[in-house]
Parts: structure tokens; C-alpha cells; sequence
């Protein structure tokens, strides 16, 4: 009787001196820094219950189904999109202005089930309804922010526990996907631990890269903003810092100048407010920024 004998790998074997060897260290994540950025400057806006985005002359907080037009520098409101509730835009969670002259919005069916999404855009000269993109049903969830990379966009997409959830997926499933300009999926990353359980059982309703390269994002209602950092190696992203701030969560965006500033909202008291935020730095090679 005839015995085949196979080679056994064993982990902790030395290879030989011969051969080209590459060891990578046991990999530890630093501690996550904690910082604290300052408001600059407050307005009054009822519409701002999702988020807001801002050019260069106008900010623009969204509410589902409406969008408000209202000038930086006086807080006056001069224009305003609204659709009816619950109808064929049920739910925009976040804009941005593109383009000059566009917004660029994403929108969900939440709290429907299964979870659809829609990529609508705007004309904020006259602040009508300019175009659509549906991605329909995804496995990912429900689209949150949509932001763009090189020669594409990352976006957010949520799970949550509970009231618009799926039994079988919770907020541990949400994630970052990447896409073309043709809205063909590129790759993706997970959410650290750290911040799903900060976020949960929601997930990040705002996401925005800022002018470092680094990903920012709110969760639903805590007053932070959780800085993530792309891995060197493998799908899940760093938590580089928290950032604590006057804004509850939900929607944001970069000032058009490329600064630090952020707009953001309170959607309590319908307010929106611009946030200075603090410098991020990196402290581990292992960090790498999005852009």
C-alpha cells in the first residue's frame, strides 16, 4: 500500500537564507488622538435637518425633500427647492456643490425596505431639479454622502439597528464604495470598530475627504467627528482621530475655499454653523490619505 506524504507549512519556519524574505511586524494601531475645533459663526436655517453643503457665495442645508438657498454672507435666504414629502424624493441625506453650479445630492428610500438609492442633482441658479442617476437596490445599503477621488467618487452607504434596518445586517455592515465616473464599483473599505460602535446604531449619515486627504465623517447625533485614514494593507480603515464639535451629526461639507472650515448643522435648533477644525496629523506609516 502505497503512501502519499505531503509537506506540512508551518507558520513559525525560518525560510531559508537563500531566498528573498519580507516580514511584516505585528501591527498595532496608535491611540486615537482627541481634539477640538471652534465654531465661527452661526445662522439660522429651518431646513437644515440632513446636512448642508456650501459654495463659494451660498450655503444650501437639506431637509428630505427640500433644499434651502441662503447667502454666506448675510444669512439671507433667497431660494428654495421643495418636493412633496415621502414622494419621489423621500429622503436626501446630504449634498454638494459640484461644478459651480450644481448640487449633487444623495437620496434613499429610507426607512423602506428593501433599501433603494438615487444620486439627484440640482441647479442652484435656479434651484430646479436638474438630473438623476439611480443605483436602485444595492447590497450596501443606503446611500448617505457621495464625495469625489480621482477619476471617481467614494460614498457612504448605512445599515442600521433597527427602524429602516434589516434583521440579517446592522450597522456593522455599513461602508465606504468606491466608483468611476460611470458609476461602476472600483473597491471599498470597512468602518473601524471604534467608530461603528460610536455611530451605532446609525452610521455615517455625513462623510466629506478634506483638504488633507483624510476622510472625515459625522455619525447620526453625537457631537463628534470621526478623521479616518486609508490602510496600507487591508479593508478596513484607521481611526485617526475624534474631533469634538457643536453639530449633533448628520450631513457636512468642506468650505469652497479649501480650508479647515467646515459647514455643518444643529438640526435641533435648525441652525447651521462654520467650524474651524483642528490640523490631523499622521502619526503611523501604516495611515495613508485618500487623496
Amino acid at each position: 500500500l502505497a503512501v502519499l506524504l505531503l509537506p506540512v507549512a508551518c507558520a513559525a519556519a525560518e525560510p531559508p537564507a537563500s531566498i528573498p524574505s519580507w516580514q511584516v511586524e505585528p501591527y498595532e494601531a496608535p491611540a486615537i488622538q482627541s481634539l477640538s475645533a471652534v465654531t465661527l459663526r452661526v445662522y439660522d436655517a429651518p431646513e437644515a435637518d440632513q446636512g448642508v453643503t456650501a459654495d463659494a457665495t451660498h450655503f444650501y442645508p437639506v431637509d428630505n425633500s427640500v433644499i434651502g438657498k441662503y447667502r454666506i454672507d448675510t444669512g439671507e435666504l433667497v431660494a428654495r427647492f421643495a418636493a412633496p414629502s415621502h414622494g419621489l424624493l423621500r429622503h436626501m441625506n446630504s449634498c454638494k456643490s459640484v461644478s459651480g453650479d450644481r448640487l449633487r445630492c444623495a437620496n434613499s428610500n429610507y426607512s423602506l425596505t428593501p433599501m433603494g438609492s438615487s444620486v439627484e442633482y440640482f441647479d442652484t441658479v435656479t434651484m430646479s431639479h436638474a438630473g438623476t442617476h439611480s443605483l436602485g437596490m444595492t447590497e450596501e445599503g443606503s446611500l448617505t454622502w457621495v464625495d469625489d477621488i480621482e477619476g471617481g467618487y467614494i460614498t457612504g452607504f448605512a445599515h442600521y439597528g433597527g427602524n429602516g434596518g434589516l434583521a440579517f445586517k446592522d450597522a456593522t455592515f455599513s461602508s465606504v464604495v468606491t466608483y468611476t465616473r460611470d458609476w461602476q464599483r472600483t473597491g471599498g473599505w470597512l468602518f473601524p470598530q471604534s467608530a461603528i460602535d460610536r455611530m451605532a446604531p446609525y452610521a455615517a449619515s455625513g462623510g466629506a475627504i478634506g483638504p488633507d486627504g483624510l476622510l472625515y465623517i459625522l455619525g447620526h447625533d453625537r457631537p463628534e467627528l470621526y478623521v479616518l485614514a486609508r490602510p496600507a494593507m487591508g479593508p478596513v480603515m484607521i481611526h485617526v482621530a475624534t474631533i469634538t464639535l457643536e453639530a449633533e451629526g448628520q450631513a457636512f461639507d468642506f468650505a469652497a475655499d479649501g480650508s479647515r472650515t467646515i459647514f455643518a448643522i444643529d438640526r435641533r435648533q435648525g441652525k447651521v454653523r462654520t467650524i474651524a477644525l483642528p490640523d490631523v496629523p499622521l502619526n503611523d506609516p501604516a495611515m495613508r490619505r485618500f487623496r
